[in-house]
């Protein structure tokens, strides 16, 4: 890589004066400080060789041990509030079965109160479901965004350590701006840094737990990696 050097240098001449009516003598003036302006340009920016990585970095928040210990705590919270909206839930159907098995004698009276009846209870069981899957949902997030912020650490320090240039997160399709990515394992971190945070964390792998209801099963957080 060339360097430009510029130096600009002045010299000043000195020239004698003659008094006047008297003597002439030619003594040289001393010479002028010579002035450099010597600016160096900055250096251009050099292009260095590129190793990328792949990071599903919500997944691996919920795949550490922590995150599924985390998980498995806010499942166990509304297991109470999930067991009584079955029960109504399933109290609807009931109800339905009934109506629909109901004798032709009935009168449209109590057809109506039947009916009435009915989608009270399933309003109830709506509303129900939706505030217990909404406040779910906020805990997960609440959970999650705390081990995020400890596996966030970890991904720097192994990003770091095995001379990474570029981190390029594919956790949500929707927010990610990698359109496509090879499939080469290589590439992918993410299950190395669940190993490294749970080597790091030393919390045990959680028992495992009976399958969440889709209702309130945990949804990834569009967010990215949080800083430390």
């Amino acid at each position: 890589m060339n360097r430009s050097l510029v130096l600009v240098s002045a010299l000043g001449v000195g020239l004698s004066t003659v008094a006047a009516h008297a003597q002439t003598a030619a003594t040289p003036a001393p010479a002028a400080p010579a002035t450099a302006a010597a600016n160096t340009p900055p250096p251009p920016p050099q292009a260095i060789p590129a190793k990328i990585a792949l990071i599903a970095f919500e997944q691996a928040v919920f795949a550490t041990n922590e995150g599924q210990q985390a998980v498995q705590g806010v499942q166990k919270k509304y297991e109470p509030k999930r067991a009584q909206i079955e029960s109504l839930g399933q109290e609807v159907e009931s109800l339905k079965k009934q109506l629909q098995s109901a004798p032709a004698t009935l009168s449209d009276e109590e057809r109506a109160t039947r009916l009435k009846n009915i989608d009270t209870k399933e309003k109830q069981l709506n509303r129900d479901a939706e505030d217990a899957n909404n406040a779910y949902q906020a805990d997960v997030q609440e959970a999650y965004g705390k081990v995020a912020r400890k596996v966030s650490g970890t991904v720097q320090k192994y990003v770091a350590e095995n001379g990474y240039t570029l981190l390029l997160d594919v956790s949500n399709q929707q927010t990610s701006n990698v359109m496509w990515a090879t499939q080469n394992p290589n590439i992918d971190i993410t299950l190395a840094v669940v190993n490294a945070y749970n080597t790091t964390s030393g919390v045990a792998a959680p028992a495992p737990s009976a399958p969440t209801p889709s209702a309130t099963r945990p949804r990834p957080a569009a967010t990215k990696p949080p800083t430390k």
